[in-house]
């Protein structure tokens, strides 16, 4: 299936008057910027030509959407809730019908998230002919939303399903009418959307839910992304380690790259000894391999060298 298309979104002082209205509940606290710092990663990547950008969570925390391990404001430190484990889902109706349930409720919150200056901002690196490539590890599609084109989304996407079956995929948006057909008189209230879209929702609230199987062959639906457990297909690895070898540059924004799927690529980096950046509240497994490390919001950086 062919990526999804979004329109662009919000330009100029629409953005901003949006953001200054948005409550930022997830954003870790960081120190004040350090403009000599971000000087710095200026000169960095306005030096480079083919840049190689990795995004994570700490992305989308400014657009409202909670990431898991942010000290104090992460899902990890603020709730006992842990994400769906692949192979739990893939052995266990009953989990599967949790796993829907709480993706349906909290659906319509999560698909109205959108992208915040720090999108916006590596977009305009795109049109500027900087960026080489983008990597995100976030399932959200804002960068999608914010209109990047030289992408790759490294766990996928939660507005794609597909049939474990026979491979047959559908939008999130025409799943989610499905489901809503299913369970006309379901109305259960989402609580707090976690990365993932996922909300919580007791035991009784989702026994009586009901989640079709794929119309083509009858197989498991799960949404196109890669669960905890699970494993990046080889196929985009060795893609995105090709355009890393084709880049001059690399940034990190918004990562702590604690899951080695996204981390394996800033070792190849080093080992091509290429200048590496990184914006992020907080360490990173990957600060020893810097060459300059902010400590910083990416909504607050990354407009300062790409302003949109």
């Amino acid at each position: 299936m062919a990526r999804i298309r979004f329109p662009i979104l919000f330009r100029g002082g629409s953005l901003r008057a949006w953001y200054s209205t948005k409550a930022i509940s997830f954003v870790p606290a960081c120190p004040p910027l350090d403009s000599v710092e971000v000087d710095k990663l200026h000169e960095l990547v306005g030096r480079a030509k083919k840049l190689f950008v990795i995004t994570g969570a700490g992305l989308s925390t400014e657009s409202g959407i909670p990431d898991y391990r942010s000290e104090g404001v992460g899902l990890y430190s603020r709730t006992q809730r842990r994400p769906i484990q692949h192979a739990e889902f893939l052995r266990s109706a009953l989990a599967r019908q949790r796993y829907w349930a709480r993706n349906f409720a909290g659906w319509p919150q999560f698909s109205s998230y959108q992208p915040n200056s720090a999108h916006l901002a590596l977009k305009k690196c795109e049109v500027l002919d900087k960026l080489h490539w983008l990597v995100t590890q976030n399932v959200d599609a804002l960068h999608s939303k914010a209109g990047s084109q030289r992408l790759t989304e490294l766990h996928g996407c939660t507005y794609r399903v597909v049939c474990l079956g026979c491979g047959a995929q559908l939008s999130r948006s025409h799943f989610q009418d499905q489901l809503l057909q299913l369970n006309p008189s379901w109305n259960e209230e989402a609580q707090e959307v976690a990365p993932d879209g996922d909300v919580h929702l007791s035991e009784e609230q989702v026994k009586h839910f009901h989640v079709p199987d794929c119309s083509t062959c009858g197989g498991i639906l799960k949404p196109d992304v890669t669960f905890f457990g699970d494993t990046v297909q080889r196929d985009k690895v060795n893609f995105i380690l090709q355009r890393l070898a084709e880049a001059d540059a690399v940034l990190v924004a918004g990562s702590s790259l604690q899951v080695y799927s996204g981390y394996r690529f800033l070792l190849a980096a080093n080992e091509r000894r290429l200048p590496i950046a990184i914006v992020n509240i907080g360490p990173t497994r990957a600060d020893h391999l810097a060459w300059i490390k902010l400590n910083a919001r990416c909504g607050e950086v990354l407009p300062f060298i790409w302003p949109v």
